[in-house]
């Protein structure tokens, strides 16, 4: 099964599962197209945008259960 974490920089994540972009959206990053992406972790950018990190590798991790 594929798991994602804070350390794992944005643009991987988004390799992993694209669905992984909505959960981004609904945190407020748009990451996506973030030139940011490609450099920065998940922890990075979760700290830049008040986001917690650590719930947000849950839900993604929560939401890569369902897709396997």
């Amino acid at each position: 099964m594929k798991k994602v974490s804070k350390d794992m920089i944005i643009a991987d994540i988004l390799k992993v599962d694209s669905g992984i972009a909505a959960i981004l959206f609904k945190a407020g990053m748009n990451c996506v197209g973030c030139p940011a992406a490609s450099g920065e972790t998940l922890e990075q950018a979760g700290v830049g945008h008040g986001v917690d990190v650590d719930a947000m590798v849950d839900e993604i991790n929560a939401y890569l259960e369902t897709v396997a």
